[in-house]
């Protein structure tokens, strides 16, 4: 089995039209997250990212990929530790807010700051706290590894939709009490 290790990516071997892919791309339903850390000089940083996923439970990792030309991911990389902000499906404006190149993201953001020291956003749906493990060359992206240091409290994790994004716009699951529902009825099956 190869191990990927950091190393330049390959030169294009064929050619795919960017358009193309970027419209084959949108049919991937993703959620959305916002990337939080706190500055060695104590301001906050934040970016809106929807190429976050879970990596590996043991040892707990996490992923997600800033854009190369990003002006908030060396601010992040520089903190060496971050929060990951899984947005709730009522928070479509904060997620623009975060999405946006420059300025005080963070102007009327109600936020607390993590056991790490990064900003855990007030109504995420959930947070998860990580150490830098480490940066891969991902393209035009960047592939960052989080050690995961402390996942969402109980009183942090709100019992809601998630803003997904689909198409180029946002969306939303059906109801909560719908999924919950759902949920109970599958553990059941499953534990039969």
């Amino acid at each position: 089995m190869s191990i990927l290790t950091p190393k330049a990516v390959p030169p294009r071997t064929s050619q795919v039209d960017e358009a193309a892919m970027r419209e084959v791309l949108s049919s991937f339903c993703t959620g959305v997250a916002v990337i939080t850390a706190t500055q060695p000089d104590g301001r906050p940083a934040g970016m809106a990212v929807q190429s976050f996923s879970s990596v590996s439970l043991d040892p707990p990792l996490v992923c997600f990929c800033p854009a190369q030309t990003s002006s908030t991911w060396p601010k992040i990389r520089a903190a060496g530790r971050f929060a990951v902000n899984v947005l709730s499906a009522d928070q479509q404006q904060l997620c623009r807010q975060f999405a946006v190149t420059g300025g005080d993201k963070f102007a009327g953001v109600d936020w607390q700051p993590g056991l790490n020291g990064a900003p855990l956003l007030d109504g995420a749906l959930a947070t998860i706290e990580c150490d830098l493990a480490g940066t891969f060359p991902g393209g035009d992206h960047v592939i960052a590894l989080g050690r995961v240091t402390a996942p969402a409290s109980a009183d942090r994790v709100r019992d809601t939709d998630p803003l997904l994004y689909f198409r180029r716009t946002y969306g939303r699951l059906r109801s909560s009490s719908s999924r919950s529902a759902s949920i109970a009825s599958a553990r059941s099956r499953s534990e039969a």
